[in-house]
């Protein structure tokens, strides 16, 4: 007799990778999931659906792909109304000591960063898609024009406009952990130094600044574009948050896979506050600085472990 419990969680990890590309939400992501399986069970309890299961992966991959389009079409609308810049869900690991365990390198090689997921952002449901399943799964372009309800031409034309986008859309992204922490370590110590020529020569002259505050925290009501306005929006940031938050812990952590910083603490309003800030690089300079601040989209963050205490500069 079939299990299907183990058959379908051997492909869990696959499917929240699929889902999250497209949702850029945890949560999201995981409803997804559980609706396949439920769609898997329904399939496996009628002869006719079972029979069309012939390679399990592909089936549950273009299944999570049609649920993830219908979400994406309704989500749409309310990210039209969401209050100032959206910014998806990060996952947070703690940094490791050293080396990292060539275990937990095979175990993150499927994690997507962030500037890409920006943009993701940019396209239409059926782009975001067309290219997920196509571009970073391999699916077959019939399957994926079974789950958009398309030709197969079409399907092809979608994936191929996404992937024109992505190549063209900033921030760019190239650089490896190792130089991530360089310019981040830069970035930072330009930051508490305050002299903003300094903070530009780590800024790429396109880089790119964006903040989700959800509606509860301040946060750019647009995506700040170029070093100046960046680096001037920083330091004026730097200088509120050391003011408005207290009892902070700071600690490096990796955001998608790349290097980020995570600040914890209590805000003057009297709410706890975590912010998790990540970065985009390539050619040596910052290219995108992403500040997510958002209370609901970092809840499912674990605590600050502190390195070193945050405070004021002095």
């Amino acid at each position: 007799m079939r299990d299907l419990a183990t058959e379908f969680e051997a492909e869990r990890r696959h499917l929240f990778a699929v889902a999250y590309r497209m949702l850029g939400g945890r949560a999201e992501a995981e409803d997804a999931v559980q609706e396949t399986w439920l769609r898997y069970a329904d399939a496996l309890a009628d002869p006719a659906d079972r029979a069309e299961i012939r390679d399990l992966r592909g089936w549950l991959t273009t299944t999570i792909g049609r649920i993830c389009l219908d979400v994406l079409r309704s989500a749409r609308v309310r990210r039209e109304a969401y209050p100032g810049q959206w910014l998806p869900e990060p996952l947070v690991n703690r940094m490791p000591d050293g080396a990292p365990d060539p275990a937990d390198v095979v175990a993150r090689s499927d994690e997507v960063s962030m500037a890409l997921l920006v943009v993701l952002e940019r396209l239409t449901p059926e782009q975001r898609v067309a290219f997920v399943l196509h571009d970073v799964f391999v699916v077959p372009f019939d399957e994926i024009a079974s789950a958009l309800g398309t030709t197969v031409e079409a399907a092809r034309q979608l994936a191929s406009r996404a992937r024109r986008a992505v190549a063209d859309g900033p921030p760019k992204h190239t650089a490896d952990l190792s130089e991530q922490r360089r310019l981040a370590a830069a970035f930072f110590a330009a930051v508490q130094s305050g002299e903003i020529e300094e903070l530009m020569a780590v800024l790429a002259p396109d880089a790119v600044m964006i903040g989700d505050g959800g509606g509860v925290f301040p946060a750019a009501g647009r995506p700040l574009v170029g070093a100046t306005e960046v680096a001037r929006f920083v330091l004026g940031l730097f200088n509120r948050t050391s003011k408005d938050l207290h009892n902070t812990r700071a600690a490096p952590v990796e955001v998608n896979g790349g290097f980020g910083i995570q600040v914890d603490g209590d805000h003057k309003s009297g709410l706890p506050m975590r912010i998790v800030v990540s970065f985009a690089a390539a050619d040596g300079r910052i290219t995108g600085v992403f500040n997510q601040l958002s209370p609901e989209k970092v809840a499912s963050v674990p605590p600050c472990r502190p390195t070193r205490a945050a405070g004021r500069r002095s």
